[in-house]
């Protein structure tokens, strides 16, 4: 059933047409969030939050359900994350557009696609910068369904409030 649902993706395109904004000026017409938070220290520090970032942890410690093409965050892998009761779940197909994994850095953005209720792009690093590590999220979206627009404030409150437990994940696992 799973692979089912990955292979339906794979037929999906981008729901945006500003692809990598996120690396470059953030598109105007957009809502911009992002975090910017020293999680640790030290090289372990480091490589236990790459880790669970690059392998869809950070999702999962974060109360997602996550289904992904890989399992380890690659360009190309498509990845189908749900929230909200089993039974009557949000689901938001995404795909990585870029990775990056350096002695410093350890990254990785993915996009929206079509039938996601939310439509732009997530960006997510660990960056060791001397002993420090810090976590950074750069992000735009739009609302692209109904249930979305209908939501207003109060869906961009709880894309906010995911980011911090994205965080909060994240900073566990660097503990």
């Amino acid at each position: 059933m799973e692979q089912d649902r990955l292979e339906r993706l794979h037929d999906l395109r981008l729901s945006y047409s500003e692809v990598g904004a996120t690396g470059t000026a953030l598109p105007d017409g957009y809502g911009h969030i992002g975090r910017n938070a020293v999680i640790g220290s030290g090289l372990d520090a480091f490589r236990a939050a790459g880790e669970c970032l690059m392998t869809w942890e950070m999702h999962r410690r974060a109360g997602l359900r996550v289904t992904a093409s890989s399992p380890r965050a690659v360009p190309g892998t498509n990845v189908l994350v749900q929230l909200g009761p089993s039974w009557l779940p949000i689901e938001a197909p995404c795909r990585v557009l870029h990775t990056v994994e350096q002695h410093d850095r350890v990254g990785f953005t993915y996009g929206t696609l079509d039938g996601h209720p939310e439509r732009g792009e997530e960006s997510f690093s660990v960056l060791l910068d001397g002993e420090e590590v810090r976590f950074v999220i750069i992000a735009f979206s739009r609302p692209a369904s109904l249930a979305s627009r209908l939501a207003g404030p109060l869906g961009r409150f709880a894309q906010g409030k995911i980011l911090d437990r994205y965080q909060d994940a994240v900073s566990t696992a660097a503990a």
